[in-house]
Formats: structure tokens, C-alpha cells, sequence
């Protein structure tokens, strides 16, 4: 199996702590998602974007991903919370494993977390939706307890 859960990259979990990466709204970094079928490796060890398993342009997605509308970080008690809109990828005709959200923005497109979809979800000439989950302490996409 190439996906083995979700992860908040290591790497990135340094560079937050280095001012690598903004995730605010308006004046903020440039985030995106790739979505990759079952051949790909993407661990919590994922540095930067990768190639290897990517799935080809269909539709409105694009090799390197579609970006992301980022929501600016609040706090929900003592945790930190990233969300982004849903992203709907449309006409898309592809089944994906799994994405990664990288900084775009970054010099080496820094990788942030890796989504594991479980089992191959598949899209024909329809929207591929990535839908991400409450925004709060306990669910959100990015959470720093």
C-alpha cells in the first residue's frame, strides 16, 4: 500500500517553527493539493511536492495540483486551527489514493500533510470533491494542540 494515514509532515513541522509558512488569507502563502494514485509514497517523511504517482491532467486538475483557498488560522480553546475551503475538481475522469497539500510558495515547495483516502476513490466525467472536516480543535485539517 503506498498511503499509510494522514500526517502533518515532519519537515513541516520545524519550518512552522521558522516562519516558513503563512497561512493567512489575504497576505498569506500559496498552498495547493496534488492528488496521487496507489503507486505513490508519501509518508510523514514527505519533504516537498513530488511527481512519482501524480495522476495526469483530466478535467480541471493539472499536474502539481490545484491551489487552495487558505482560511486564516484561529485558535478553539488551546489549539491552533488551519482549515481551507473544499476543493472541487471538476469534469475530472481519474480514482486517486490520496493528495498532498504543499506550500506553493516555498522555495522548495515544502510539504505540509499527506491525506490519505483510504481506498481508491474514482471520479467519472464528474466533481472529485476533497471535502475538508470541521474546522475545530478536535477535527480541523491542521490542528497544533
Amino acid at each position: 500500500m503506498a498511503f499509510t494515514g494522514d500526517f502533518l509532515c515532519t519537515s513541516f513541522k520545524q519550518e512552522i517553527l521558522v516562519k516558513e509558512h503563512d497561512f493567512t488569507l489575504t497576505t498569506g502563502d500559496s498552498f495547493k493539493i496534488a492528488l496521487y494514485d496507489d503507486t505513490a509514497t508519501l509518508t510523514a517523511a514527505t519533504t516537498v511536492y513530488v511527481t512519482g504517482g501524480e495522476l495526469a491532467a483530466t478535467g480541471n486538475y493539472t499536474t502539481t495540483g490545484q491551489a487552495l483557498t487558505n482560511v486564516t488560522p484561529v485558535t478553539s480553546g488551546t489549539t491552533a486551527i488551519v482549515d481551507f475551503v473544499d476543493e472541487v475538481f471538476s469534469t475530472a475522469t481519474f480514482s486517486a489514493m490520496g493528495a498532498l497539500i504543499y506550500n506553493d510558495t516555498h522555495a522548495s515547495d515544502a510539504a505540509v500533510a499527506v491525506l490519505d483516502f483510504v481506498t481508491l476513490k474514482t471520479a467519472t466525467a464528474g466533481d472529485f470533491t476533497i471535502q475538508f472536516p470541521v474546522a475545530d480543535a478536535t477535527n480541523a485539517i491542521i490542528r497544533i494542540a
